[in-house]
């Protein structure tokens, strides 16, 4: 089997977004610049450092297969200058395997692990907006990817997954669980919370997926879950996710001075793409509603926002929220079918887009986290729940179907839903030996005996 049916097969995805089909990614054609993504774009989070500082010699296999089945020039792996453990350990493997991947050594920064400002901090080319790497010849992969076409290579299901849980745990810690494993147990791996009452973040603190505790009792590991944050109930993020659109709407009418701090360190604008945040913020509240402006062409340009939360998180002097505005209006963008319209244009990044780049550490204060931002990670631990809750969608494209029946007895790795015929999507394979108990929108698993 050649290797991207290989990684078809195995149902790997996008492990540090929105969880692309990485066959489908790898399907659009020769590139120059095959780049590897171990920046860990969010405070707080170590699992792409730990498997760059201990599993180096299997990320190192997957680059080169990878590398040669595109056709790629060059291969680097893009990491921040202050991960020194992790190069010493790259490098020692890079050097034993005499290996032509590269570092490319980055600015600890806030969004440095962003596709579209990785891709122009190696190769110093812009993205189009509404464009993808591979119209400036390149694909960005993450560190875990990489790890899960290696097990691919050699027959493995993508089954397991690796994230971090930290913040207010007792033994912050990398894991290594099944997919479907509950936020509880793997919360309960971390010695368990410091507080009975406390709010959740799946991911990162500036882009993660906010819930409260008693949301978070129903959420299980997908393949793109990154992290579990756990965080103080009354804290910055869980103050600001209580703000309702109504209120939200009324500040930014009430409350936005129009000092355009918000636009001068996005980092989509700072990449030449035209958006403008604080005319999105001006117009909202000049109209009130988002319905009556979606044909207005700055308001139609939210869709170019990344949700990177530099806007409303670091910028705005004034407490509002221009990532969360976008958002919406990125919603009812899709509702009202309207996409944006790609210009023939050559784009050019910001001359201050150098000095406009924000520390990491500087983002962590910012947010409400920096009393988690320094804490050293470097301990493994490998879950083994009596039941995993595996969802049929869990990827970009169409939910997997279903292959298995209430009552069937599975295996670990076996394949239990499959890519819809015709559609784009990923296989999903047995996380654990068991029984299947219940197939919905997730599929139940429990250990037999």
């Amino acid at each position: 089997m050649d290797l991207l049916n290989c990684i078809k097969e195995a149902g790997i995805v996008g492990c540090g977004g929105a969880g692309f089909p990485t066959h489908v990614k790898y399907a659009g054609g020769p590139v120059e610049y095959l780049i590897i993504n171990g920046a860990e774009c969010e405070p707080l989070l170590r699992t792409d450092r730990y498997i760059m500082k201990h599993m180096g010699e299997q990320v190192l296999k997957a680059i080169e297969a990878v590398g040669e089945m595109l056709g790629a020039k060059y291969c680097r792996i893009a990491l921040k200058k202050t991960y020194t453990e992790e190069i010493k350990a790259l490098e020692k493997v890079l050097k034993q395997q005499k290996s032509k991947v590269e570092l490319a050594k980055m600015d600890s920064f806030y969004p440095a692990g962003d596709e579209q400002t990785m891709v122009y901090e190696v190769t110093g080319r812009v993205v189009p907006p509404a464009g993808i790497p591979l119209d400036v010849g390149c694909v960005v992969s993450n560190v875990a990817t990489m790890l899960g076409i290696c097990d691919a290579m050699e027959g493995k299901s993508f089954t397991g997954k690796y994230l971090t849980v930290t913040g207010e745990v007792k033994q912050p810690t990398v894991l290594h669980v099944p997919i479907g494993t509950s936020y509880e147990d793997c919360i309960q791996l971390a010695g368990g919370p410091k507080k009975s009452r406390y709010f959740i973040v799946s991911g990162g603190p500036m882009m993660g997926a906010r819930m409260t505790m008693e949301e978070a009792k129903d959420a299980v590991v997908t393949k793109t879950t990154s992290g579990i944050l756990v965080l103080p109930e009354d804290g910055a993020i869980a103050a600001k996710t209580q703000i309702s659109l109504r209120h939200m709407f009324n500040r930014a009418k009430s409350a936005c001075i129009q000092c355009s701090f918000c636009t001068d360190m996005c980092p989509r604008h700072l990449l030449g793409h035209p958006l403008y945040p604080n005319r999105i913020m001006r117009k909202l509240g000049m109209a009130g509603e988002v319905s009556t402006i979606l044909d207005d062409k700055d308001i139609q340009n939210a869709a170019l926002c990344c949700e990177c939360g530099i806007c409303e998180d670091y910028a705005c002097p004034m407490g509002l929220q221009p990532k969360r505005v976008n958002q919406v209006i990125k919603g009812a963008l899709r509702e009202a079918g309207i996409r944006y319209t790609k210009e023939d244009t050559v784009y050019v990044a910001d001359k201050n887009r150098e000095g406009r780049k924000i520390p990491a550490g500087r983002v962590a204060a910012r947010v409400g986290v920096l009393p988690w931002y320094d804490l050293k990670i470097d301990d493994l631990k490998e879950g083994t729940p009596d039941k995993v809750e595996i969802p049929v969608s869990m990827h970009i494209g169409a939910p997997s179907q279903p292959v298995v029946q209430v009552g069937d007895m599975v295996t670990e790795g076996q394949l239990i839903a499959a890519i819809p015929e015709g559609a784009m999507g990923a296989n999903i394979h047995a996380s654990i030996s068991g029984k299947v108990t219940s197939v919905g929108k997730r599929i139940v698993i429990e250990r037999a005996g």
